[in-house]
């Protein structure tokens, strides 16, 4: 057994063993941190093993699954995957800590169903056969459907009905387009479909087909309805879990499937999806300035975040699609840690409502200073790790499409202002009620949860450099790939109509 399927196997041992656990729920919660922590330790001798140098799928693994029909289960990693790899399995076992005393009901199931998603965002992240890929990504439905639906606030079931409806229908957009390939191909093998010949006109449905199901995910205007209601009823680990993770199995997706299988259709809808990018930065940074619940501005903030990702992967350019994947270990960090810090705040006072707050900076001071310094890295300061992945997506869509870079500044600059303000209006000013005069800061654990993301937001922030010497070689080889240079084709398009 290699190490990627270590990675995936340890968190399913540990759900496993949680099932013959009596009603002790310490001894619950202790084997669930114990294997995250295992999955952890698995995913950081993956990084040890890997050849920075290589722009190549490594460490490949195969096993034989269904050989009637030539499914293997068949992993590997590039630099893309091996940091979204590593960022799932430490966001995990934070998850598991920061619940380790809020969660009482069905602790068993509460704590395998994000050892079951954690596996399964590591399928997603390393699986090299289609078929592997599609069931990975569609049984993350159920655990996050799980925790939505039973842990979630007063209006959990419509928000886990709505998030699995849409997210389901996407896939299976996917699942057609997969099934197509494989008639062409008779095979699932990613490397063997890679090689297929397709007219432009069948790039551009499959395009389209695998845009949908990621866009779903990811999620892009205006397929983001289901998003603001899901964080909004999630527990707080499942929030975590969400903008963390769950919703970089999109963006991932589009830069692993959509870009190198269809490259002619990429080149040829890559500028509409940078206006579909545009319009969801801007929109999820003027709704947010809307909101009076602080869970659903940020919410809404995810989709202007991750307007970025889908920004800079389409301006078909090194600098900018290498700092999308830096962006997305930067948008887990943060949003992340604002939404621990809001369920951390909500455990003490019961709402979520940014006007029954205010002074609490003088009652919570701890809290406070945390609070600013991811909302902070959030809004991209200069110093932090928002700043390295949000600027060099600008700079780069820039040299491709200054349209599209001008006015996704905007965004950041409307990120600024929702977050500052929200951040004001709950921390600074007279502190007023009985309520916040009896707010108690962070505990010792809830401390010890956050500054792990803290040490990462400030230590990407001021050295990125070892991110994006991961990153990059296997971003310029899917540039490649596609044939693009700079976002401009490396040479005429030889694909007709017709093939």
């Amino acid at each position: 057994m290699g190490m990627i399927t270590l990675t995936i196997a340890l968190p399913l041992l540990g759900a496993l063993a949680i099932g013959f656990i009596g009603d002790d729920r310490r001894n619950v919660k202790v084997v669930a941190l114990a294997a995250s922590v295992a999955a952890f330790v698995a995913s950081l001798v993956l990084v040890w093993q890997f050849d920075v140098t290589d722009p190549n799928l490594q460490l490949v693994e195969r096993f034989t699954w269904i050989p009637t029909i030539g499914a293997e289960l068949a992993f590997a990693v590039d630099g893309v995957s091996l940091v979204l790899i590593v960022l799932t399995t430490f966001v995990t076992p934070l998850i598991l800590l920061a619940s380790w005393d809020d969660i009482s009901d069905r602790m068993h199931a509460y704590t395998a169903a994000f050892l079951i998603l954690q596996a399964a965002a590591v399928g997603v992240f390393a699986a090299t056969d289609l078929l592997v890929f599609y069931v990975f990504f569609e049984f993350t439905l159920v655990p996050m459907y799980l925790l939505i639906g039973i842990w979630g606030g007063a209006g959990r079931k419509a928000a886990a009905v709505k998030f699995f409806l849409y997210t389901l229908l996407g896939g299976l957009l996917m699942l057609v387009a997969i099934l197509y390939l494989y008639a062409q191909t008779g095979t699932f093998a990613y490397d063997a479909i890679r090689q297929v010949d397709l007219s432009l006109t069948e790039q551009r449905w499959l395009f389209v087909a695998f845009v949908l199901a990621f866009g779903v995910k990811v999620p892009v205007f205006p397929l983001h309805t289901w998003l603001p209601d899901a964080h909004t009823e999630a527990p707080t680990g499942g929030s975590v879990f969400l903008a963390g993770i769950l919703l970089k199995l999109g963006t991932f997706g589009l830069l692993r499937y959509a870009l190198p299988l269809f490259p002619d259709a990429t080149i040829e809808l890559a500028p509409w999806l940078l206006a579909i990018a545009v319009v969801g930065i801007l929109y999820g940074a003027i709704v947010a300035l809307m909101q009076s619940d602080i869970k659903r501005l940020i919410a809404y903030s995810s989709v202007s975040h991750m307007g970025f990702v889908v920004l800079g992967t389409f301006a078909l350019n090194v600098t900018a699609t290498s700092a999308s994947v830096v962006q997305m270990v930067n948008h887990g960090l943060s949003t992340g840690a604002l939404f621990l810090l809001i369920g951390f705040l909500y455990e003490r006072r019961h709402t979520r409502q940014i006007a029954a707050f205010g002074g609490l900076a003088k009652r919570v001071p701890i809290m406070a200073g945390l609070w600013l310094l991811v909302s902070l890295s959030s809004l991209a300061l200069p110093g932090l790790n928002g700043f390295v992945g949000e600027f060099p997506i600008l700079l780069g869509t820039f040299q491709t499409n200054r349209l599209a870079a001008v006015l996704a500044t905007f965004g950041a600059v409307l990120a600024a202002l929702y977050l500052l303000w929200a951040y004001q209006r709950m921390f600074h000013g007279p502190l007023e009620g009985a309520d916040n005069e009896h707010t108690t800061d962070l505990r010792p654990r809830e401390i010890g949860v956050l500054v792990p993301f803290v040490v990462l937001i400030v230590a990407i922030g001021v050295y990125p450099q070892p991110l994006f010497d991961v990153v990059e070689p296997a971003v310029e080889r899917v540039l490649v790939e596609v044939g693009v240079s700079d976002g401009l084709p490396l040479e005429p398009a030889a694909v007709t109509e017709e093939g």
